[in-house]
């Protein structure tokens, strides 16, 4: 089944016959031989960079307490409270810096019982806190069949760039 062009612009993630051109341990690698590629004028448009073998990696920046989680929702709930000052003061004839000193009090203490009452709901099963993100382990470089030969003469010039099938 063909793609007709309104198809392809509505997904633009897609290629009509999409075979291997390479595949890589890191994304630096991939985008270095599209980025060549295009330099040699082959029309890059038809090629598309995928992730794949997907891991999920977390790591831990530190060891929950109770005064860190409170600490933590009162500074939040101040940023909330100074925002919500801030657009107070455009509209109220009263003195700016009591408006905005009482939001900031206010969204604080707001803050510091969310967390608290957040925290204590987990009763001890996540004492800690992390940033996760999930990566590939692999890429792989996909390009339109009509264009693979070419594709594939064009990285021959490039050293490393196809990986060695027998390795």
């Amino acid at each position: 089944m063909s793609m007709s062009p309104t198809n392809r612009a509505a997904s633009p993630l897609k290629l009509e016959f999409p075979q291997s051109l390479a595949v890589y341990d890191d994304y630096q690698a991939a985008q270095k031989s599209v980025d060549y590629l295009s330099d040699h004028k082959f029309p890059v448009e038809q090629c598309m960079i995928v992730g794949t073998d997907l891991k999920r990696i977390e790591r831990i920046t530190g060891r929950l307490t109770t005064g860190r989680v409170a600490l933590g929702g009162a500074l939040s709930g101040s940023w909330l409270g100074l925002f919500v000052g801030l657009v107070f003061t455009l509209f109220t004839e009263n003195d700016v810096v009591t408006t905005i000193a009482s939001t900031m009090l206010f969204g604080a203490l707001f803050g510091l019982i969310w967390a608290l009452a957040g925290y204590a709901a987990t009763r001890g099963q996540r004492d800690f806190s992390s940033v996760t993100q999930v990566v590939a382990t692999r890429y792989e470089v996909l390009v339109e069949h009509k264009s693979a030969a070419q594709a594939r003469e064009l990285l021959a010039g490039l050293p490393g760039a196809l990986p060695d099938p027998f390795a």
